[in-house]
């Protein structure tokens, strides 16, 4: 409850800046791999070239965009993918649904968890760490997730989403795509 003001102020900035639709929806995999549709604030221009495929989110992102994800206010509606039990508060961020085939074994095992809204790649790094680590950090998580490493987890990331830092990779908006493993 206390969230509410906040997400329908950032709904109707988005509204304003952005127009329709406020949110965002795509499927990811979830606990297991099994696809979910998980909701965000739309951040992005629907910017597409004359074929009607989307333009590079380096194009299509606005300032407005930027600051959502500076703040993290962007992942707020993500708070009902935990209500409707797709997701939990902490646990391997959800990918794309794209890169299922392309992980190795050890990789694969960042399903074991439900996603989270933040993980211990996020604190550690977010989308300023190479994909190798990230998923190293995802599987140390599955292994030795507790209630109290949860909690440390959400302070912390409390105190990144104030000091902004891992936001954005070194010439990407977000991250650069994953393309495969490159260990084994």
């Amino acid at each position: 409850m206390v969230l509410v003001p906040v997400i329908a102020l950032v709904a109707w900035k988005i509204r304003n800046n952005l127009g329709s639709p406020v949110l965002f929806r795509q499927t990811r995999p979830g606990l297991d791999g099994k696809p979910f549709e998980m909701v965000k604030f739309r951040t992005m221009k629907d910017a597409v070239d004359k074929d009607g495929v989307p333009l590079p989110d380096s194009e299509r992102m606005t300032s407005f965009g930027v600051k959502l994800r500076n703040t993290s206010l962007d992942e707020l509606p993500e708070l009902w993918n935990v209500l409707k039990g797709d997701m939990s508060l902490v646990g391997p961020r959800p990918l794309l649904m794209q890169y299922l085939p392309l992980y190795n074994e050890e990789q694969a095992r960042r399903h074991e968890a439900k996603p989270g809204v933040t993980g211990w790649a996020q604190i550690n790094g977010r989308n300023a760490i190479s994909w190798d680590d990230k998923f190293k950090l995802d599987v140390w998580y599955v292994d030795n997730r507790t209630f109290w490493l949860d909690i440390k987890i959400i302070f912390l990331t409390i105190k990144k989403v104030f000091v902004k830092e891992g936001i954005s990779a070194d010439n990407h908006v977000t991250i650069e795509p994953f393309k495969g493993n490159t260990s084994e």
